[in-house]
């Protein structure tokens, strides 16, 4: 099933949202209305009540009431949906305008009932008394003959004799059922028409407000294998936006910083991996040319069993690499003397170092909380490179020290300095400073020493990085060191 467009989805939200904002002001306009539609009516009712009620109790008898019924009905003249009845005081309908169909009451002229009669078939409305003040709680509502809705007020009127006569005022609400009916409907049809507009221009703008979303995409869509140095443009993006852009172009930097980084370490690796194997193959070409001696053929096997241990060793720093760059590698934390384990270290290379004629010694004294198996690997690394470049006569120091954030641990040998330019690149993968790519002979370095391999000092760092620590080099002429800094457990 296709996925619905964000901009569809933002429209039919836009859309629901301004629904429901005209359904909530439709609503309350259309009760607004009502109400004051009704609060005029209702004065219109009370007003006339009162002053046919006044104009009545002007008269001196009953009948006065019909001599001057024009002048009582003259006051819902000129609105066709007001009526009026007024009764004598023996309940006989003594004056009428505009009761057809308003009243459910026969005409008491045609003799169907008698005029006590007429007034008691009136809607069950309260009568207001002479003598009480007419407001709009007085006003009842009732359904006419042809079932129209009707409100009114029934009030009685005392006249100058005494007697009490009745005044009925009503009003027709058939007109402003009808009005308010063609107002709702109309308030409907705004209604759709309004979601529908807002629904289109929404899409509308939605879409060009997402054009630099999309604008980020085509410029993802340009970064290919051959050009990840292509970045997002950030010229024309919204401020919104500026995050996820610098975001995209920092995962774009270090996809090519690793792509490269990769690429660098392939050819070196495949270049280092060619030179033991093209001594084996030169050395097995030399031997084959001519019948050899069992010392010969010896010998070749003996050399050939060297580039071996040393293509074994390279193949298992790369690995080792390659799973320490894993998020999920394990490591085990255990708290140990520095100082004690270093002395472990030199004991070990003890043979080694009396071969190249060098001394080792160990100072200092710390508690370090590391991984053991991992700490050894670095410094023996360390050691080894050290025992490698020390010149014979020479002596190499290890030293632990530890401070309020930190434990550091050195290595320093004697012999020529490092230029500044090669003290950060020396611990990347392959790089050596000596074009002459010599190696120390394999003495079964078990340890982690790697040879010439050229992968010790990067494996070093990379075990630094997995403590959260550092490893940095200085040189002068005095003498080269290796410093580790494990910061210390919070």
């Amino acid at each position: 099933m296709r996925v619905r467009s964000l901009a569809a989805t933002l429209a039919l939200a836009f859309g629901a949202t301004t629904l429901a904002v005209f359904v909530l002001v439709g609503s309350f306009l259309y009760l607004a209305l009502e109400k004051q539609i009704k609060a005029q009516d209702n004065l219109d009712i009370v007003l006339a009540a009162r002053h046919a009620r006044r104009l009545a109790e002007e008269l001196e008898t009953s009948k006065g009431i019909r001599e001057h019924g024009d002048r009582l009905i003259s006051i819902v003249l000129g609105n066709q949906a007001m009526s009026m009845e007024v009764f004598d005081p023996d309940g006989n309908r003594a004056v009428e305008h505009n009761i057809a169909g308003t009243f459910a009451v026969p005409n008491a002229a045609s003799g169907a009932a008698s005029g006590a009669a007429t007034l008691a078939a009136l809607p069950p409305l309260a009568r207001v008394a002479a003598s009480a003040r007419i407001t709009e709680a007085d006003i009842g509502e009732w359904t006419g003959r042809n079932g129209a809705p009707i409100r009114g007020i029934l009030t009685d009127a005392r006249l100058r004799d005494g007697e009490t006569a009745s005044v009925l005022v009503a009003r027709n609400m058939s007109d402003r059922w009808l009005l308010l009916d063609r107002y709702r409907d109309r308030l409907h049809l705004a209604g759709v028409a309004g979601v529908m507009l807002a629904m289109l221009l929404g899409y509308l703008l939605i879409r060009a407000v997402l054009r630099p979303l999309r604008d980020i995409a085509a410029s993802a869509s340009l970064v290919t294998v051959n050009r990840l140095n292509t970045r997002i443009g950030v010229a024309r993006v919204p401020s919104e936006l500026e995050t996820l852009v610098a975001s995209l172009n920092a995962m774009l930097e270090r996809v090519d910083h690793g792509f490269q980084r990769l690429s660098r370490f392939t050819a070196d690796l495949a270049h280092d991996m060619r030179t033991p194997l093209s001594n084996m193959r030169g050395a097995a070409e030399v031997a084959l040319a001519r019948p050899r001696s069992v010392d010969e053929y010896e010998s070749l096997l003996a050399s050939n069993l060297e580039e071996c241990d040393r293509l074994s060793r390279m193949i298992e720093n790369v690995l080792f690499l390659a799973r320490a760059e894993h998020p999920q590698f394990v490591k085990h934390m255990r708290e140990f003397d520095a100082a004690q384990e270093l002395s472990h270290i030199a004991e070990y290379f003890e043979g080694i170092a009396e071969e190249a004629l060098v001394r080792v010694r160990v100072s200092g004294t710390a508690s370090l909380t590391a991984d053991l198996e991992l700490f050894r690997r670095a410094v023996s690394n360390l050691l080894a490179n050290a025992i490698r470049y020390t010149p014979q006569g020479g002596e190499i120091v290890l030293d632990a020290s530890a401070s309020a954030d930190a434990v550091r641990v050195t290595v320093s040998n004697e012999g020529q300095p490092i230029a500044a330019e090669h003290l950060e690149r020396i611990f990347d993968r392959f790089y050596r400073i000596d074009p002459s790519r010599s190696s120390l002979p394999s003495s079964g370095l078990s340890r982690g020493s790697t040879g010439s391999t050229g992968l010790g000092l990067a494996i070093v760092r990379t075990i630094m990085e997995l403590h959260g620590g550092s490893v940095h080099a200085q040189s002068d002429a005095r003498s080269t060191r290796f410093v580790l800094r494990f910061p210390r457990a919070r």
